[in-house]
């Protein structure tokens, strides 16, 4: 063995702390929802989804900023997303409302937690297929299907508005039953979705950038449930409408 060999030093050993925090955060509001949702606090509950989104979008920025990203915080970022936009938002929309469906239909008991679980598994495929196409491009350009967290907050946002209104979720079976459905398809389907991942914070902006985002943050203040409900009603709307547009610029063309 060479003297190279033994100045070598050893492989360091332990995990980033800080992008972690971050990544056990998302976990902690996934199951918190659950907790809340098993006692009918669905609000409660969906705060907590949308809590779980914040720590997810800022574990990924953490760790670029601080070039402390890893492999095992790749994993466990996977792992925590697919509890809270996964498994906690499934379970907040079967105990809301998808659970009611047993009376409508001979099969509509099985309905129910059968959409939940295609809601499920469509969360694992679409965090799977990520991770396969994040290691080939690095995670840059366009999503192609609708991000979990995204799907997620869509069904956080109908719970969260209906109960605020105080709307039973029996009565919303059959509207729950459809958008869980949707945003389930749209997780695995080939839509396009813009990516944010690289806007640069860094960069100096227009003053007019300040004052959108005053104005975005008082009217989340001012009626959360429905405003961020709106917001990512309308991103989930723009993959489709977008594909439509692409698709009619190629037969003009």
């Amino acid at each position: 063995m060479t003297d190279d060999a033994h100045d070598r030093p050893p492989p360091r050993k332990g995990f980033y702390l800080l992008p972690n925090l971050f990544t056990t955060a998302t976990l902690l509001g996934g199951f918190y929802a659950i907790v809340a949702a098993m006692r009918g606090r669905f609000s409660d509950a969906a705060v907590g989804i949308f809590a779980a989104m914040v720590a997810d979008a800022l574990d990924g920025r953490v760790a670029r900023l601080t070039n402390t990203q890893s492999s095992f915080g790749k994993e466990y970022d996977s792992l925590a997303d697919m509890v809270a936009f996964g498994l906690a938002a499934a379970l907040v929309m079967y105990l809301f409302s998808l659970q009611h469906l047993a009376g409508d239909l001979s099969l509509g008991g099985k309905l129910g937690w059968l959409t939940a679980f295609v809601y499920v598994a469509c969360t694992a495929l679409r965090l799977a297929r990520f991770n396969v196409n994040a290691s080939l491009d690095g995670g840059k350009g366009d999503f192609y299907g609708l991000p979990s967290p995204s799907a997620a907050a869509i069904v956080a946002g109908f719970v969260w508005v209906a109960d605020d209104f105080a709307v039973p979720g029996e009565l919303l079976r059959w509207p729950a039953w459809a958008v869980t459905f949707a945003v389930a398809v749209l997780m695995v389907s080939n839509v396009r979705y813009p990516s944010f991942k690289q806007v640069n914070l860094a960069e100096r902006v227009p003053f007019l950038y300040i004052l959108l985002m005053l104005v975005v943050f008082v009217l989340i203040a001012f009626d959360p449930p429905r405003v961020l409900a709106a917001v990512f009603a309308l991103y989930v709307l723009s993959g489709p409408v977008m594909a439509l547009w692409r698709l009619r610029q190629r037969r003009r063309a």
